[in-house]
């Protein structure tokens, strides 16, 4: 079992985080703290496997209580969230060691990425006593890009393929890509493009309506 704390000043971000974190197998939440200053006595205390660490807390910001534990060498690794996204702050908190940051607001999907990419890693370290090349790709960045790279070659850019699934999200029937184009001024082909990406993902559903005239169409719903 991986025991998680959770650093985070407003209690109900951090009560929800502790609901994202107990969704998942092989986490254990051992503490909420509000403050910098509690999650270094936590961490001394607990000696839990992973902190959840917001940057912006009282008393002793996230990032200077990465730089502290870090400076005294306690092995412990860090998810960052925060609402901070500047390149200079991102920087310094990826030299710090931190295994993932997230942006908020995320949604839980992204989360649970996170959390279970670091499980996988923590369980293949586990599990053997030495590693090839291509095993250690897999535990470091290069495999945790992995579907960011898959979907810049297919030029799937994400912020179209969210706008797409709010619209599908929205609209609540079944829509063709004709429909899909009309509603966010894209082209057909673009819209096609991405109902299909979406479709490969498992993340729509097809449905092929024979109308009386012309062609059959594609339909796409978004699953719930």
């Amino acid at each position: 079992m991986i025991k998680v704390l959770i650093a985070e000043d407003d209690p109900m971000v951090a009560e929800i985080n502790k609901r994202y974190v107990e969704k998942l197998k092989g986490f254990e939440v051992i503490g909420l703290v509000k403050d910098g200053e509690e999650g270094y006595k936590m961490i001394k205390d607990k000696r839990p496997d992973l902190i959840i660490l917001d940057i912006y807390m009282p008393k002793l910001s996230g990032l200077e209580l990465l730089k502290r534990i870090r400076g005294e060498g306690i092995l412990l690794d860090a998810i960052m969230i925060t609402a901070a996204n500047e390149s200079s702050e991102i920087n310094e908190i990826l030299k710090l060691g931190a295994v993932d940051y997230l942006v908020k607001p995320f949604e839980f999907d992204r989360f649970k990425r996170a959390l279970e990419g670091y499980k996988r890693r923590v369980l293949n370290l586990a599990g053997k006593e030495s590693f090839t090349q291509e095993e250690i790709d897999a535990l470091t960045l290069v495999h945790h890009n992995k579907e960011i790279n898959d979907e810049t070659e297919k030029g799937i850019q994400k912020r179209t393929m969210e706008n797409i699934k709010r619209f599908l999200s929205r609209e609540g029937a079944a829509k063709s890509a004709a429909e899909v184009a009309e509603g966010l001024g894209i082209s057909r082909v673009t819209a096609r493009r991405y109902l299909e990406h979406l479709l490969e993902a498992g993340l729509v559903e097809l449905d092929i309506s024979y109308r009386t005239v012309g062609r059959p169409v594609n339909l796409y719903t978004l699953k719930e």
